[in-house]
């Protein structure tokens, strides 16, 4: 009985304990053992860390899941927001990512499963740093030093279920470690390796709470690395956060979009330097601009590898380009850019090429997703247009609308990007500015994770969503109807049959 219960524990317990989950786009590297990653003391005590080199080698391990797993964060994290939007196509026709675009995912996606078990993954080893670090017995560890890492483990961890929640909803919040199982402890121990799923309300709650609790540990704004957890990163979160509607407060929002800019970040005035190529193609134009928060960054030797799965990479031309690319740009998305004469953006976004397949467009003249162009562009996960249009949004939608600064903060974008300000009829009401945020947010903003979740936090998926196949000729024929269902997607299948207390998300 006993070793039944050790084999299910650990066959679903990716989210308590470390585990390494194959699949075929797998690149993470395989931690080694070494006397400072193991937690045993010189008297053979089983401790978490055993001096402060075994912390601080964990945090980097932490700060590696930006770079070493780019699968679910990112990859897989445009699927959702873009192909399971109108800004894209699901570009290739395999079974785990047709779904997306034709509205027909189910639990047993693999896809979802990936993901869900990549983040709860991610949580464990946040939640390891977080639980320990105080019983550390090394004096050269400050108890500023506990307090700052323990607060860069907490944004790291508060962006996880971030991430988590706004896809499923109801999800286990873990903040604790299991304790080991035997035959003596299991009833006691059971609970954690299957958790239950904690409501929207609470997972928000958390988050929260990791939020403001990290801000007075954490780094201060850094404008020559933004690849660190600081101030910064936690009130961008905290913006988006309030925007939700379990937590939904506008002035909170307002408050925290002035904060980041208070820090020091802000638009850059080139819009190419975020993402463009230096002038030989040889390394990335920019890194840290002034724009960005928070990014994942990738040189010569260690380059990322998600390229790929977009299109060419521009340091190394031919380069796994004989297979069709995910997240194909829509023709509705096109439209959206010719109809606004949005040059800038356009040539920033999308880019054409010829190649041997033809899924969606003839082979001689195919679009695809330009914003990682290269194994050395950064991944930028929070920019500043997104917090400044954020604070539009809250302007707009907030008790008392300020309609004249939500247009002056959109026009700023506008201006950016050469194109004209907002005509008087797109600020003649809440309505009309509420849909011309929403099309600023889109041309900005497209292939960068923001999409669907624009759309789910606005409710606008069923007016949006079940319009785009008949307007659309490109997109493949829709297989469900959107509804109030769809704001969240299924939990695993094979999650719930390891753990009976998950419970489905209704519609599933």
């Amino acid at each position: 009985m006993k070793l039944k219960y050790i084999f299910l524990g650990l066959a679903c317990s990716s989210c308590l304990i470390l585990t390494n989950t194959s699949c075929s786009l797998d690149y993470d590297p395989i931690d080694t053992y070494s006397d400072v990653t193991e937690g045993v003391t010189e008297s053979g005590e089983k401790v978490a860390f055993k001096d402060k080199a075994a912390v601080e080698s964990h945090l980097v391990t932490i700060y590696q899941r930006m770079r070493d797993r780019q699968e679910h964060w990112y990859n897989d994290f445009l699927i959702i927001s873009d192909s399971h939007a109108d800004n894209a196509y699901a570009g290739v026709t395999g079974a785990e990512v047709m779904p997306f675009e034709t509205n027909s995912i189910e639990g047993s996606n693999s896809i979802i499963e990936r993901d869900w078990n990549r983040y709860l993954e991610d949580i464990a080893r946040a939640n390891k740093l977080i639980c320990n670090i105080d019983d550390v017995q090394d004096n050269s560890l400050t108890s500023s030093e506990r307090a700052q890492y323990k607060a860069e483990a907490r944004i790291f961890r508060a962006m996880i279920l971030f991430d988590m929640v706004r896809l499923w909803g109801s999800i286990p919040v873990i903040i604790t470690e299991a304790e080991d199982i035997t035959s003596e402890s299991i009833e006691g121990v059971y609970p954690q390796y299957f958790p239950s799923q904690s409501t929207e309300d609470e997972a928000y709650k958390q988050i929260e709470t990791d939020l403001l609790e990290s801000i007075a540990a954490a780094p201060d704004y850094n404008a020559a690395d933004k690849t660190i957890f600081t101030k910064t990163v936690a009130r961008t979160i905290l913006a988006k956060v309030y925007a939700e509607k379990p937590l939904r407060d506008y002035t909170k929002v307002i408050q925290y979009c002035d904060q980041v800019a208070a820090d020091g970040v802000d638009l850059v005035t080139d819009f190419s330097d975020l993402f463009g190529m230096n002038e030989t193609n040889t390394d990335t134009k920019a890194r840290n601009t002034k724009e960005s928060i928070l990014e994942a960054q990738f040189f010569s030797g260690s380059g990322n590898w998600c390229t790929w799965m977009f299109g060419r990479d521009l340091v190394n031309w031919n380069n796994n380009f004989t297979w069709a690319k995910w997240v194909t740009p829509s023709r509705d998305l096109i439209k959206a850019f010719e109809n606004e004469g949005d040059l800038i953006r356009y040539k920033e976004s999308i880019v054409y090429y010829k190649c041997t397949w033809s899924n969606y467009y003839p082979s001689d003249n195919y679009p695809f997703m330009y914003k990682c162009r290269s194994a050395y562009s950064s991944i930028i996960k929070y920019r500043y247009a997104d917090v400044l249009l954020l604070k539009a949004e809250a302007l707009i939608m907030k008790d008392g609308p300020d309609l004249a600064g939500a247009a002056t903060i959109i026009d700023r974008i506008r201006t950016r990007a050469g194109i004209a300000k907002l005509s008087s009829s797109d600020k003649s009401s809440k309505s009309s500015m509420e849909n011309a945020l929403l099309k600023e947010r889109r041309l900005e903003l497209a292939f960068e994770g923001q999409r669907w979740y624009d759309l789910v936090r606005l409710g606008k998926v069923e007016e949006v969503m079940n319009a785009v196949y008949a307007k659309d000729s490109g997109r493949k024929p829709q297989m469900y109807p959107f509804d109030q269902n769809s704001y969240r997607l299924p939990i695993p299948q094979g999650s719930i049959d390891q753990n009976p207390n998950l419970v489905q998300n209704p519609g599933y």
